[in-house]
């Protein structure tokens, strides 16, 4: 966080369908206006057009006042599907390919005279396009079975930023309890010739646990920032970071030249948390954790992929956790990054994984993974992301059984993630075929408990599960690539239970999706009790995840209609997930004051 940002979301200028070259002699004729960041796809965007087009226009102007010496000026994207060009007053300044990572561009040289400065985007997102990565998008033009509307152009915030010359780039954090020290990577752009100075200040709640001032060395800051342990296991485990107790370290950071003049300062935040597998159990912070996921699509009505707004994330963990539940695997979607910044205070696990291509080509190989890889960097320092998934249900490698070269694909990203990030778990496709994976996730939609439990007694893993069951049809495992009964098993699709009791009607109707029905309010908390009770009770399993936690366009097997008005009430449901009803969590939100203080602060250390 810095001081001085200025939102560009609002309303646009805009134009859809065409495909023609920007140029200052040969302006697109923008025929409506849309409210950004939400796709012309939605609702709430204005425009409403579920239709096929390639390619989509931005254009609108900005008052900006002008920088002081020293000071360059940040555009920031936070996604844009999919491959964006933008210009500034005319000049090209950057050009993004990947639906739902972040980029940046220095405009400072592109501001003309003057105050008012205008910024075209141009989006191109071909809707048949299946070998890059698209989730849950359809390519058909109405939405059908598991898929869903298409997003396209600017989904999530646009904004500029005011820094200055020589400032830090990026902040990385990472933790060990081993050593009870904090990770620090930290790059710094814009280098003097003499050297300069990174202070470091960690505290929890006002108390001080570290400050400690390093050279910046080739633009680079490499250090571990080791804590006082605090001996006692109260203690301790008070400065622990878990989903019941989510203790967040503040960092406050300052960039001086070896005189003291302040160059850049900037606030973050870590934790002191570690996840990892042992034996068949799921460990944080050097126990046994039950995982209860739920599935969570991230899609509201009126605005698609994108949150109506900041409350509305704080709205859906708060509800997760009354459910019962202590996490979320994310499905087909990189989330914002506000999402999991309420998570990391709310104290909500993450599974997150990759968005699907759908083909499996050279061009495929080579998206996925680079957009993976910039996931990888803008999301590994959140302490709620407890593992990582770069593949679901096989999808983008249909053929691994058959194929050496997608087994190799799969390995290969698996390596890769725990090349980049060796402190979480890995799951390498989950559902089934696993040729590389710290878990074994299995989907199963069987809706009759008693099978459920047969199949997956703790005696029966290697020799009848593995080998000869085949949940959705699938081998679990591949020959060559096996996995044994020492690894956390669970079942990370099962229920989709199908119910709507505001039009009970669609409950039976073949086009409310869903993989068991309940036609009552009463049988559907009667069907979930029993199918929770049961895979609680399975002892083989390190955890689970249900589908799903919403209702999701055509799906109605949500626990929660797609408004997050609950179905039923949620405690009935959560002594279901947990054996006993869950408080709704806090509800934190910035404190203006604290806020004003600290911007002063800096204005008058500057």
């Amino acid at each position: 966080m810095r001081r001085a940002w200025h939102s560009l979301d609002g309303e646009w200028e805009f134009s859809k369908g065409r495909d023609q070259q920007f140029s200052q002699h040969n302006l697109v004729h923008y025929e409506t206006t849309i409210r950004v960041p939400f796709s012309p796809e939605t609702a709430a965007s204005g425009v409403d057009d579920t239709g096929f087009y390639n390619t989509v226009w931005y254009r609108r102007t900005w008052e900006q006042a002008p920088l002081a010496t020293g000071e360059r000026l940040l555009l920031h994207f936070e996604a844009v599907d999919w491959r964006a060009t933008v210009w500034v007053n005319g000049k090209r300044v950057r050009t993004h390919e990947g639906a739902y990572t972040p980029f940046q561009a220095d405009i400072t040289s592109e501001l003309a005279p003057g105050t008012t400065q205008q910024i075209v985007v141009r989006a191109q997102d071909d809707p048949s396009d299946l070998a890059k990565p698209r989730g849950k998008q359809d390519w058909l033009r109405e939405a059908h079975s598991i898929w869903y509307p298409r997003t396209t152009g600017i989904w999530q915030s646009v904004w500029l930023e005011t820094v200055n010359q020589e400032r830090i780039h990026s902040v990385q954090w990472a933790s060990s309890l081993d050593r009870w020290e904090i990770g620090l990577e930290a790059l710094i752009i814009g280098v003097r010739a003499e050297p300069m100075q990174l202070q470091v200040r960690l505290s929890v709640q006002g108390q001080l646990l570290a400050q400690d001032t390093y050279t910046v060395i080739a633009g680079e800051v490499h250090r571990r920032i080791a804590l006082s342990d605090p001996g006692i296991d109260d203690f301790r485990n008070g400065l622990l970071w878990s989903p019941s107790s989510p203790t967040l370290i503040d960092a406050d950071i300052e960039l001086r030249t070896n005189e003291g003049e302040l160059l850049d300062h900037v606030r973050s935040y870590t934790a002191l948390r570690s996840v990892a597998t042992q034996g068949d159990r799921f460990i944080l912070n050097g126990r046994p954790l039950n995982l209860r996921l739920v599935l969570d699509q991230g899609y509201w009505p009126a605005t698609g992929l994108t949150p109506p707004n900041d409350a509305a994330l704080r709205l859906d963990i708060s509800l997760v956790k009354q459910l019962g539940f202590n996490g979320v695997r994310k499905h087909q979607k990189i989330e914002s990054a506000r999402f999991l910044y309420w998570a990391d205070r709310m104290g909500l696990l993450v599974w997150e994984e990759m968005p699907s291509a759908y083909r499996y080509t050279t061009q495929s190989i080579q998206r996925v993974t680079r957009e993976w890889m910039e996931v990888l960097e803008r999301d590994r320092s959140h302490p709620c992301v407890v593992a990582w998934v770069p593949f679901n249900e096989s999808w983008g490698v249909p053929d691994l059984p058959d194929s050496p070269a997608q087994r190799h694909y799969v390995q290969a990203l698996y390596h890769l993630t725990k090349t980049i990030d060796p402190s979480r778990p890995v799951i390498g496709n989950d559902g089934w075929e696993s040729v590389a994976t710290d878990i074994i996730g299995i989907h199963d939609y069987d809706d009759q408990p008693a099978r459920m439990g047969a199949r997956y007694g703790r005696n029966d893993i290697e020799s009848k599960l593995l080998k000869q069951e085949r949940p959705g049809g699938r081998i679990l495992t591949l020959e060559g690539h096996e996995v044994g009964h020492q690894q956390p098993l669970m079942i990370t699709e099962f229920g989709g239970i199908a119910f709507d009791g505001r039009s009970p009607q669609s409950s039976e109707s073949p086009d409310g999706w869903g993989y068991s029905r309940a036609l009552t309010e009463e049988q559907f908390v009667e069907r979930y009790r029993t199918l929770l009770n049961c895979v609680r009770a399975m002892a083989a399993l390190a955890g689970f995840c249900y589908t799903q936690f919403t209702d999701t366009y055509q799906e109605i097997n949500g626990l929660l209609y797609a408004d997050r008005s609950p179905k039923v009430p949620l405690e009935d449901l959560a002594v279901s997930t947990s054996g006993s009803v869950q408080r709704a969590p806090a509800m934190p939100d910035y404190d203006p004051q604290v806020d004003q203080a600290w911007r002063d602060s800096l204005m008058r250390r500057k």
